[in-house]
């Protein structure tokens, strides 16, 4: 055996024991169109990655790469340190997927599916028994899956997506059309695999929801990886501001603060009930400062830029040019993709 080919490299940051998928320069092209163009990234055991993009950004061309559905036209990906292209690997790979829209023979009942599955993957009764209860589907476990609501066949989606408990689970919209209460519930489940070292990817427009449950996201536009990271880098990438609301002000402290230079410049609305600044991330510090000390001011809040702020920011520049005709004007939103892709391939690289 050849032991100095398992010994990561002392320039690689990441072993692959560590590593549980790895893409690398991406790429899938059908004829002229390119789906996909250089995409980087890794997900870490017990991490999740949201991926995020407008609808054709490539989200579901890159799950089927994993999945080993297709084939990139350029790149690697490996999964648990084996690429996937490889001849009969995937029946090799512990990958749960479960897809946006979960499709079941309806006259089959809940028991029955998982239990099909089970027989499929090795897993024991006992095991499709614990799920069933797990996940609240117990009481409904002989009931046909016709009469299933949406929220009960995602829960039964996921039961049997984990049911041979994967290393790697790949999730596409898993909590549309979901009321909160489901929602929260997947969410916690995944929290759990998390906990367990399973790697999550989850494609997803619902950012409010992810931004609480991921550890990094991947940005894609028009196939482009267009920005990385977790939610504090991003921040600091896009340098958008953070909101300072002074709630219940005195007028004397109203006065202070319309006649300071520093927090002045930064007031983005006035009104009875309170002022509003817009602060810059690097200036957030000196402006907390001068509120707590100088103004004596301990009513207010602050309001970091959420995921969606970070995600429309990048939209709108990728999407910009699309109200233009001009073929300049495109051009132009093509090289502002391309400098996004490589901002953003440089910072996945460092």
């Amino acid at each position: 055996m050849n032991h100095q080919a398992l010994t990561p490299r002392v320039t690689d940051p990441l072993s692959n024991v560590e590593v549980a998928v790895r893409a690398k320069d991406i790429s899938k092209d059908y004829g002229k169109f390119k789906a996909l163009t250089d995409i980087n990234f890794d997900v870490l055991r017990g991490q999740t990655l949201a991926l995020l993009g407008h609808n054709g950004a490539g989200k579901s061309t890159l799950l089927k790469l994993i999945l080993g559905l297709i084939t990139p036209s350029k790149g690697q990906i490996q999964v648990q340190g084996q690429d996937v292209r490889a001849m009969n690997v995937s029946q090799s790979l512990s990958i749960g997927y479960l897809p946006e829209n979960v499709s079941f023979y309806d006259n089959m009942t809940a028991l029955e599916l998982l239990d099909y599955f089970a027989k499929l993957k090795g897993v024991t009764k006992g095991k499709v028994h614990t799920l069933l209860s797990e996940f609240g589907l117990e009481a409904a476990k002989d009931k046909r899956l016709g009469t299933f609501s949406k929220g009960m066949r995602q829960r039964l989606g996921l039961a049997q997506a984990i049911l041979a408990e994967p290393k790697v689970l790949l999730l596409d919209e898993p909590t549309v059309g979901l009321d909160p209460l489901a929602s929260a519930f997947l969410y916690q489940k995944m929290a759990q695999l998390k906990a367990q070292g399973c790697a999550i990817i989850i494609s997803t427009h619902e950012l409010g929801l992810v931004q609480e449950n991921m550890d990094r996201a991947l940005i894609l536009g028009r196939g482009h990886m267009i920005a990385s990271g977790n939610l504090t880098s991003l921040r600091e990438a896009t340098a958008l501001p953070a909101y300072i609301t002074l709630h219940a002000i005195s007028n004397a402290q109203r006065q202070q603060v319309l006649v300071d230079p520093i927090l002045a410049s930064y007031i983005g609305s006035s009104t009875p009930q309170g002022i509003r600044l817009s602060v810059p991330v690097t200036q957030k510090s000196v402006v907390l400062t001068l509120l707590l000390q100088k103004l004596k001011l301990e009513a207010f809040s602050v309001e970091s830029p959420s995921l969606q702020d970070i995600f429309h920011y990048y939209m709108d520049k990728v999407d910009a040019p699309s109200s233009h005709t001009l073929s300049t004007d495109i051009s132009q939103g093509t090289d502002i993709i391309k400098e996004l892709a490589q901002q953003a391939k440089r910072e996945w690289v460092a």
